[in-house]
């Protein structure tokens, strides 16, 4: 058996070597003189290898007693191996591994399937709001009813929306935790009946009636705004795309259009969003996001004719007034619809809904004159973005250009309605020169 004195006078040698003690339990001596306590079992019939700690860190004392607790595991059927992973894990009275370790563990692998945004919000929701509470306890500790006491903090100051988001990613982090091993209760599994509903959703406010929209086309082409602004409020009626996506539209994303050629056939032209521009569910925003193909209507193709006359050097389709290399305001075309009068009458956002309720009260009406408006109702939502009732994401990912020919059909015909006796395009962008005479 070894000695304290034998295990501080081992030097170091050309090669490794070990000491041996009694019971499976060595020194292990490298040729860099970097000394560890290891202990050799036999499990299932192999021989394994465990290593206690190093040395002086872990002494011949605490190394003998260590190896008696991989024994005594042994006894019990289990690999003292796992046992010791397990620790590094969740923790034990000697080192206790944190919910925050585990938690940045957790969002560091996920960085890179994720966008910088949404990442940022992730550990900045963990930071500001169950860090500071649970963040120093082993995963072990926490249950149900202490998760969810924090989590009722959070809604008692209105975010409902955040209470549930932090717990989903409470549940994120302990299944990860288990994937390695761990063999923890999740707290964050089925407690949603404890949580406050969700509100519902948010309303837009949208004009919903062809009428009122064609008076609000005309209010828009006469405003005495950027003519850019005005035609990317244009865009978005005819598109009804989500703003943020019309913002950053880009001159690269558009197909189908000869530039040079003004009266060349441009019924095949389509504006495709990338994925990473699309706002999807947040299961949507990795693997299983996809591009959005948009067919462009007549109408659509002259706005973008019109505003390339301005912006054609631009990156940005609609870039902002003070600098090309950044796209409008975000608030650039709430604030033009504002000052025209329609501030709580019409937004923005607004117009996905005038597009989906009118065209899905048309179809119902002529539901019976033509068969293709059965298959409509889908069709408008895949138009939007949307995931159709009773189409999973996977499928949609693969049919996303589906129907692209009926898609076009009703772009169209929405162009057509909306854009009845509207200002040409060409004469948004010469009116400020007429002023300037």
């Amino acid at each position: 058996m070894l000695t304290d004195k034998a295990v501080r006078a081992a030097v170091v040698k050309d090669k490794a070597y070990k000491l041996t003690d009694s019971r499976g339990l060595h020194l292990h001596v490298s040729a860099s003189g970097h000394k560890s306590w290891r202990y050799k079992y036999r499990f299932e019939r192999k021989e394994q290898l465990l290593t206690l700690g190093a040395y002086p860190e872990v002494s011949l004392a605490d190394a003998r007693e260590k190896r008696d607790e991989a024994k005594k595991i042994l006894r019990e059927g289990r690999d003292p191996r796992h046992v010791a992973k397990r620790s590094r894990l969740v923790g034990t009275s000697d080192s206790v591994k944190s919910f925050e370790e585990m938690a940045r563990e957790w969002h560091a692998l996920q960085i890179e399937r994720w966008k910088p945004v949404h990442a940022k919000d992730v550990i900045t929701s963990l930071e500001r709001d169950i860090f500071p509470h649970l963040g120093v306890m082993p995963l072990a500790e926490i249950d149900k009813p202490l998760l969810l006491s924090f989590l009722r903090k959070i809604e008692s100051r209105g975010a409902i929306e955040t209470a549930r988001r932090i717990k989903q990613r409470v549940a994120a982090i302990y299944r990860y935790a288990n994937a390695e091993g761990a063999k923890l209760e999740n707290p964050a599994a089925d407690i949603n009946d404890a949580l406050k509903p969700l509100p519902p959703p948010k309303r837009y406010p949208a004009l919903l009636d062809v009428e009122s929209i064609l008076t609000m086309i005309g209010d828009i082409d006469r405003a005495g705004a950027s003519p850019v602004n005005r035609l990317a409020a244009r865009l978005l009626a005819l598109t009804a795309q989500r703003p943020g996506m019309v913002r950053f539209m880009e001159w690269n994303d558009i197909t189908g259009i000869d530039w040079a050629n003004a009266s060349a056939d441009s019924s095949e032209a389509l504006w495709k969003v990338s994925a990473d521009k699309i706002k999807q569910e947040l299961h949507l925003r990795s693997d299983e996001a996809f591009e959005h193909p948009i067919p462009l209507s007549s109408q659509s193709v002259d706005t973008l004719r019109a505003v390339r006359w301005l912006t054609g050097r631009s990156q940005f389709v609609f870039p902002g007034a003070r600098s090309g290399l950044k796209p409008i305001s975000e608030n650039a075309i709430g604030y033009l619809y504002n000052r025209e009068g329609y501030k709580g009458r019409h937004v923005p956002h607004g117009w996905r809904s005038s597009f989906s309720t009118i065209m899905n009260e048309q179809a119902e009406r002529e539901l019976g004159t033509d068969m293709r408006l059965l298959a409509d109702r889908m069709i408008v939502d895949l138009m939007l973005a949307h995931t159709p009732k009773g189409m999973s994401a996977s499928e949609l990912r693969y049919n996303r250009a589906a129907y692209m020919p009926r898609r076009r059909e009703l772009a169209q015909r929405w162009a057509d309605m909306i854009m009845d006796g509207a200002m040409p395009a060409g004469e948004i962008i010469d009116s400020p020169r007429r002023k300037r005479r």
